[in-house]
């Protein structure tokens, strides 16, 4: 990937698409999809519009029980228990993929927490970093045989305009000096920007291909664990927790870009690329607004993505991706 790459390509789809316009008249039968997160929210609405175009759709999930109650409705989905901050439980939930499964066409890694109260988990990481990307990347590790047989696959992770608040915090990636919610939250949506560069280039050759994206701003579960005058003073709600800025999406408007992602013919033998608003995002400048949009250039540094995969296997003792 060049900064070449990273520039708009003329979609035709825009901020205003929905998960049913970039995937009307889609066929997927005969595909198969792990969507995490995928029973509320934005991976509700791709679970659901992936399931619509006759995908086999299954939704890893942290609280089983009421992903099976929500998801009941919708034919060819399948829910597995998987906690994204538990390595034990990621790995069950892959084996359980992997014996179910003969390839894996999409791997859409929505679930994610924001702005959390410090929590440890693991051996003292810090949770939205664990959360975010650790536990995806293990599972994307351990489902990498299913993804390279589908000689095709996609690999779509949720990043965010967050992303523009730090770069990884090499010196201190587990806020051992002291926490700042926000700041976390922004070196973990970095991460995933990363993690997509370098999959993508030990994926290409067996024909996986990796993504992440800005979904936009939306008002979904991911606020959970902000209050809502927190809400209200950003300017997101009113006292009543309804929405009222102007540039908030609906969550099928959110669901559209990685939708797009997923299933453009666009995006043909390209991958390593931030997306936004159905389309390749342009690179920012670093001194420029979070609501601009664009992508930072750390975001996306090859190196910087080299670096945080050493990390990350050394980390959460992942094998290496060899093909």
């Amino acid at each position: 990937m060049t900064s070449i790459d990273q520039q708009p390509l003329g979609s035709p789809f825009s901020a205003a698409g929905t998960a049913q316009d970039v995937t009307a008249g889609l066929d997927l039968s005969g595909t198969s999809a792990v969507v995490t997160g995928g029973y509320s929210g934005l991976g509700l609405e791709t679970t659901c519009t992936l399931a619509a175009a006759g995908a086999r759709v299954v939704v890893p999930a942290r609280r089983p029980d009421i992903a099976r109650s929500v998801l009941a409705h919708v034919k060819g989905c399948e829910v597995v228990p998987m906690d994204l901050n538990d390595l034990a439980s990621v790995r069950a939930a892959a084996a359980h993929i992997r014996d179910s499964l003969a390839r894996l066409d999409l791997l859409m890694a929505v679930a994610g927490v924001m702005a959390t109260p410090e929590r440890r988990v693991g051996p003292g990481w810090e949770g939205q970093l664990a959360a975010n990307h650790f536990g995806h990347f293990a599972l994307a590790c351990e489902l990498y045989p299913l993804l390279a047989a589908a000689d095709g696959a996609r690999v779509v992770v949720n990043s965010s305009a967050g992303h523009t608040l730090t770069d990884i915090r090499w010196h201190d990636p587990h806020f051992r000096t002291g926490y700042d919610k926000w700041l976390a939250y922004g070196q973990a949506k970095t991460a995933n920007a990363l993690f997509a560069v370098h999959l993508d280039t030990l994926g290409r050759g067996d024909g996986v291909r990796a993504f992440s994206l800005h979904p936009g701003k939306i008002i979904t579960g991911l606020q959970r664990e902000m209050t809502l005058q927190e809400q209200i003073d950003r300017g997101w709600v009113d006292e009543h927790g309804d929405v009222i800025a102007t540039d908030f999406k609906t969550p099928s408007q959110g669901a559209a870009t990685g939708l797009w992602a997923a299933t453009s013919p666009l995006l043909a033998d390209r991958g390593g690329l931030y997306l936004e608003d159905c389309d390749i995002a342009g690179i920012s400048a670093p001194d420029a607004s979070m609501d601009d949009g664009g992508v930072r250039a750390y975001a996306i540094d090859p190196d910087a993505a080299a670096r945080l995969w050493d990390l990350s296997i050394a980390a959460t003792g992942t094998a290496p991706i060899t093909r």
